[in-house]
């Protein structure tokens, strides 16, 4: 978990971090990474988020219960190439009765210890239950997942 202050007085907001090595296999012929590999990567940094703060919700999934995104988004500010060292760090925006905005910053590392923002995402999740006649339901957050996604608001 990161939570710090920058050097002009900013509050940066407590985030989960995942560390991610760029493959050859996510790169194009041009050597850059393509733009989706960023989608597929706030997915795997939010499934680790639930694997590792959430675990009776990461069970739950296979269930009846369904965390399903609504809304995704992506802004690019550098490209990003194979070996390159990236972290992405998720936190909470905002949340609501079974709805939560999740904000991803997509910093990359140089071997000195150096960061940049190559990309800032965003998704908006909503918590679903499966009904006995097969539609989906609204529902709100299970209590261990909201517990979980409030350590890491900046709220």
């Amino acid at each position: 978990m990161q939570s710090t202050n920058d050097a002009v007085g900013v509050r940066i907001p407590p985030s989960f971090e995942y560390a991610h090595t760029v493959l050859l296999e996510e790169t194009n012929v041009v050597g850059n990474v393509y733009f989706a590999r960023h989608i597929a990567w706030q997915g795997r940094c939010r499934e680790m988020f639930l694997k590792l703060h959430a675990p009776s919700v990461a069970a739950e999934l296979g269930g009846t219960l369904r965390l399903v995104t609504t809304s995704v988004e992506c802004t690019y500010f550098d490209e990003i190439r194979a070996f390159d060292e990236i972290l992405i760090r998720l936190s909470l925006v905002s949340h609501g009765p079974g709805r939560a905005r999740l904000a991803f910053d997509y910093v990359r590392k140089d071997p000195s210890g150096v960061e940049q923002l190559v990309a800032h995402g965003e998704q908006q999740i909503a918590c679903l239950r499966q009904a006995v006649n097969g539609n989906s339901e609204p529902q709100p957050f299970p209590p261990d997942l909201l517990a979980a996604l409030e350590r890491f608001s900046g709220n």
